[in-house]
């Protein structure tokens, strides 16, 4: 797979891809580590995308909760 970023939902759909390859067990070694190694980057990515999505979430409430007050 190309190293590109992908969309949150196009990450999460390929992991979910990922995991249904790796428990199906008709992968060799080196096919399953390219596999895993890739999961792990879109997990490490998902992650950080949740973050940065939460982050973003607290400064919206918070923004409203002032100008709630303000008013």
């Amino acid at each position: 797979m190309p190293n590109k970023k992908l969309k949150f939902q196009e990450a999460m759909t390929r992991l979910d891809e990922i995991v249904t390859k790796l428990s199906s067990n008709d992968l060799d070694l080196e096919e399953a580590m390219d596999l895993f190694t890739e999961g792990l980057k879109l997990s490490t990515q998902c992650e950080k995308q949740l973050k940065e999505f939460e982050t973003k979430i607290e400064a919206i409430t918070h923004q409203e909760a002032q100008d709630g007050t303000a008013e």
